[in-house]
């Protein structure tokens, strides 16, 4: 079973989103991406999965979109299922989120992404400034048992 994180689902039509996020560490510290816009956050670097493209290639994608790193050796922490209003894109998601552990190998650049960027935390503060409660709760896990 998935688990489930966040409020149950209300009465909306949800499009299933699938997308693959990133616990980031390196040298006693982690990545995050910060997303400015209509409800600015602290998140794990990631997002979507596109059609047709693996959730790795996604992973590659969308942290360097997020943050202007590069990563490797990608590990695979888990998945969970969250129902949310994605204001960006303006409609209500069942998202399915697959959490990777990581590595920061270099930065190439800033964020290409509009409104977001990168941030180092020290690792105990990493749970504590996550917004999303799924990310919040794998990174809180990984880190604990660490």
């Amino acid at each position: 079973m998935i688990p489930r994180f966040g409020p149950p689902p209300g009465p909306h039509r949800y499009r299933l989103r699938a997308g693959a996020y990133a616990l980031l560490i390196r040298d006693g510290a982690a990545l995050l991406t910060f997303q400015g816009g209509a409800e600015p956050e602290f998140q794990l670097p990631g997002g979507g999965i596109d059609p047709g493209e693996s959730p790795q290639a996604a992973l590659h994608r969308e942290v360097y979109e997020e943050t202007g790193w590069t990563i490797g050796t990608p590990r695979r922490l888990g998945i969970y299922r969250r129902f949310c209003y994605m204001p960006d894109y303006g409609f209500w998601a069942e998202k399915l989120c697959s959490i990777w552990l990581a590595r920061p190998i270099r930065r190439i650049g800033p964020p290409t992404e509009p409104n977001h960027s990168a941030h180092w935390f020290p690792l105990a503060e990493v749970a504590h400034e996550l917004a999303d409660p799924g990310c919040r709760a794998f990174a809180a896990a990984y880190l604990r048992g660490r």
